[in-house]
């Protein structure tokens, strides 16, 4: 019985490690894709002021997601990558939000819902290693 319930624990852990990397992958090169805002080109200006947004976000998103991406993939950092899901939920949030009343509906919403919930994905099933206070998400004390 034992060697089945261990076996089964092992599986579990397999399904999580896989779940956390596929997620956070896809989702650290979505946000690489923010690279692109860097180059200036009248897309993405037009997108930014279609959105009513200053050209300056632009230039920060570039950045600021791009490094984000890049401490999510790093091991240790796990203060910063509390941080980096923090930044990168609010800007994906914000991005819904855009995309959905600039006047493209749910078409353009959907894209940053898709990686939101692919950064959900990847937050709650990281490593231990990977967490700021551990595995648990019982409160204080309990």
């Amino acid at each position: 019985m034992a060697r089945i319930l261990d076996k089964a624990r092992y599986g579990g852990f397999i399904v999580r490690k896989i779940a956390y990397w596929t997620s956070t992958v896809i989702a650290c090169l979505a946000l690489f894709g923010a690279l692109t805002y860097l180059s200036g080109s009248a897309e993405v200006a037009a997108g930014f002021a279609k959105a009513g947004y200053p050209q300056h976000l632009r230039i920060v998103l570039g950045i600021a997601k791009p490094i984000a991406a890049i401490v999510l993939l790093l091991p240790g950092f796990a203060l910063l990558k509390e941080w980096a899901y923090a930044g990168v939920t609010f800007a994906l949030v914000m991005a819904t939000i855009s995309g959905y009343l600039s006047g493209d509906g749910v078409k353009g919403a959907s894209l940053p819902l898709v990686i939101l919930m692919l950064v959900a994905v990847s937050y709650f099933t990281r490593p231990t290693n990977r967490r700021l206070i551990g595995n648990t998400f019982a409160p204080a004390g309990a």
